[in-house]
């Protein structure tokens, strides 16, 4: 397990930690209203609640904002399992897919399960050298439990040579 992981958790999980790093790097995200409902090793949660800010002409959640979401979601495991790592490990978003079952209306969780296949990954390449690339899901639910969206980001990454 990666000990830094643990050191970014606690940073990026405090309210006014993230609210800043949202407002200098991620300014979309930030008047998007995105937030941290939870981040473990294994899964990451980002909340979206449905406002005039984030909504298209049908009265639901622009589809840019549920990619924000669910790219965050598996985003903050790259970032996590990256932070402070030596040899550092680059990251890129090469792909991304989505699906739509429903308007996203109310409070909508964008749910991603793959850290340890981020961690796993990582850790390949900086034991190999070898660039590597990653599909991870993230299951976007409304209040009631229903699938609203679903996205798969494709990830690329690869350890810089010291």
């Amino acid at each position: 397990m990666n000990p830094q992981f643990d050191r970014f958790q606690k940073l990026i999980t405090n309210r006014f930690q993230f609210g800043f790093f949202k407002l200098v790097k991620l300014p979309a995200a930030f008047f998007a209203g995105l937030r941290i409902g939870k981040l473990s090793s294994t899964e990451a949660v980002i909340l979206v609640k449905h406002s005039w800010i984030n909504q298209n002409p049908f009265r639901s959640m622009y589809f840019a904002v549920q990619s924000m979401a669910a790219e965050m979601s598996t985003g903050l495991f790259a970032v996590g399992q990256t932070y402070k790592r030596e040899p550092a490990v680059s990251m890129l978003v090469v792909a991304i897919e989505g699906k739509f079952f429903k308007k996203a209306t109310g409070l909508i969780s964008f749910t991603c399960k793959d850290g340890a296949k981020v961690e796993a990954i990582i850790e390949e390449c900086i034991q190999t050298g070898e660039g590597r690339t990653l599909d991870c899901l993230s299951v976007g639910t409304n209040e009631q439990g229903e699938k609203v969206s679903e996205f798969i980001i494709h990830w690329s990454f690869k350890a810089k040579s010291k």
